[in-house]
């Protein structure tokens, strides 16, 4: 006799597990999560309205309308219709409909970003800066913060800082097939960071944010002409300008794939720990 009673789904069987509740994030570490959240979120928009007002990129000391770009969006006007296109170097791709031209009040209009992708959505570069100016202060402010707390706590070294085993190549592979395969660290291993989530927070914490923060300030005459190591430490202005928006594109990349490893990892679980501290871990210490 065959029993044709239905498999528990993998979610099911996780639900029945034995799990035990740790307290994963601080206060501080939670607030100043959710605040730079909100942060990135305006900048990011409010940014795209800025660089609507010239959207082409250059390198070095110079760029203007006759210098060479080597990104740009734009569009042209062809015989039936305007067309959009990103250029990188030589190479350009037609990019009608979201880059260079793209839908505004029921017509096709030529912006490089499209109006429901920057605040304010309609052409207004002094409101984009008023928003991108209040809340860059409010993301030095709130990791000033981060950065205190994280030093006078032991955070990074405690929970950042990653040991010489996790820096082994051989284990830092590993953690890679085990992300690509999505298998998750469970019991004592999910206590803590994995080497890929330490070496990425590093990376996030003291190195992208704060040369999102410096290159920022160097797009300030005024503070240009005070500091003038600023223009120099980026090889002039325009160069300054190019690596805040590749900045700002790897930030995006890095938020994409936390996201994503959130979701995979356990939506619930993970925004419960960032919400009231509470992580759930199973009791068995193997991995899927």
């Amino acid at each position: 006799m065959t029993d044709s009673s239905p498999l528990p789904s993998p979610a099911a069987t996780q639900s029945r597990e034995p799990r035990r509740f740790m307290h994963r994030h601080s206060a501080t570490v939670r607030m100043t999560h959710w605040l730079n959240a909100l942060c990135l979120s305006f900048l990011l928009l409010s940014g795209l309205q800025i660089f609507n007002a010239h959207p082409r990129l250059y390198w070095g000391k110079y760029g203007a309308d006759s210098d060479a770009a080597f990104i740009a969006i734009d569009s042209r006007q062809t015989v039936s219709a305007p067309r959009g296109f990103l250029q990188v170097g030589p190479m350009q791709l037609d990019t009608t409909g979201f880059l260079g031209v793209s839908n505004e009040n029921g017509s096709n209009t030529a912006r490089a970003f499209p109006a429901w992708l920057t605040i304010p959505s309609y052409h207004d570069l002094g409101a984009g800066r008023r928003w991108h100016f209040f809340f860059a202060w409010l993301l030095v402010l709130n990791g000033l913060i981060y950065l205190a707390h994280g030093l006078w706590r032991g955070h990074f070294r405690r929970d950042l800082l990653p040991s010489k085993a996790q820096l082994a190549p051989r284990h830092l592979w590993q953690e890679i097939l085990d992300h690509a395969a999505l298998r998750f660290a469970r019991g004592e291993t999910a206590r803590r960071y994995n080497a890929l989530q330490k070496l990425s927070y590093i990376a996030v914490v003291f190195g992208l944010l704060p040369l999102m923060v410096l290159t920022g300030l160097t797009m300030s005459p005024g503070l240009d002409a005070a500091f003038h190591v600023l223009p120099d430490s980026f090889g002039g202005r325009p160069s300054a300008r190019t690596i805040h928006f590749i900045t700002a594109f790897l930030l995006v990349s890095f938020v994409a794939v936390h996201v994503a490893m959130v979701i995979a990892s356990g939506l619930w679980n993970n925004l419960r720990s960032m919400l009231t501290g509470r992580y759930a871990i199973a009791e068995d210490g193997l991995k899927k």
